[in-house]
């Protein structure tokens, strides 16, 4: 077992920049190399901003030109924002890094979490992140008035929603039936510590996701637990439950090295 520390460094009024937050995590994840500090989970909100993984392609990002800050974490661009509780876990894992298996402990405590609240959640095969599933295609209803047999994001690998208004915007998935993300994760290991981490969408203002194409997929949305749930939910009300469940999971895994496949060697007869 591993003790696990929680850092609550702002929310609302007291918001963290994005840039001053990534600095914060270099600090913490320098200490936690050298065996300095526990492992730790940074948690708070950030001001409004878009940060792109290093998977981002260009015609992902704000058509506007808003700025958006590169950052050195997995996967493509995403919002932060008010409204969305972001977590930084730090956490020193045994080498070879296994990666998947830390992807898949955040998004069990975020399901927990959702759980907790009345939301249903899930994975996404081949899709990071905490799913609210939407209804079979084929119970969907059609867009425009027309078969969903001649919706053009099943049929060009183009298609931009950005430019064909709230018909299509990720925002409004949720209104259309659609599977739609209610949290983010994108990290990254240096030195066998952990950075970076969720972002759980709590009440922000999704129609920011409506700019970019969130995390490169453009056949789903976002959503929130307010917007699942139909009434106000808060980030303070959400801060203790996400920290029992990261404590609960983090601290009792049985953390493991990546098993690497050998390959065979033949032993001549």
């Amino acid at each position: 077992m591993s003790e696990l520390r929680f850092v609550r460094l702002g929310f609302g009024e007291q918001a963290v920049e994005y840039t001053e937050a990534w600095q914060k995590q270099r600090e913490v994840h320098a200490d936690r190399f050298e065996d300095r500090v526990p492992d730790t989970c940074l948690l708070l909100e950030h001001p409004p901003v878009y940060t792109a993984g290093r998977r981002t392609a260009d015609n992902e990002r704000p058509l506007d030109g808003t700025p958006v800050i590169d950052v050195d974490r997995g996967g493509k661009i995403t919002w932060h924002g008010p409204g969305q509780l972001v977590g930084y876990p730090i956490q020193k894992l045994p080498r070879p890094v296994d990666v998947v298996a830390h992807v898949r402990r955040l998004e069990d405590a975020l399901i927990r979490t959702a759980a907790d609240f009345g939301v249903e959640t899930s994975r996404v095969e081949g899709r990071s992140g905490v799913w609210v599933l939407g209804d079979p295609v084929e119970q969907r209803q059609a867009l425009g008035g027309l078969s969903l047999d001649f919706d053009p994001r099943l049929q060009d690998e183009e298609f931009d929603p950005r430019l064909n208004g709230p018909e299509y915007a990720p925002s409004n998935a949720g209104q259309r039936r659609e599977d739609r993300k209610l949290a983010a994760i994108g990290i990254r290991v240096a030195k066998g510590v952990t950075m970076h981490g969720f972002a759980l969408n709590v009440n922000p203002d999704n129609t920011w996701f409506d700019r970019i194409v969130p995390c490169g997929i453009r056949d789903a949305g976002v959503t929130s637990l307010s917007g699942e749930l139909g009434r106000e939910i808060t980030i303070e009300e959400v801060l203790p439950v996400v920290e029992g469940h990261l404590r609960d999971i983090l601290e009792n895994a049985d953390l493991a090295p990546r098993e690497i496949e050998r390959p065979q060697t033949s032993v001549p007869a």
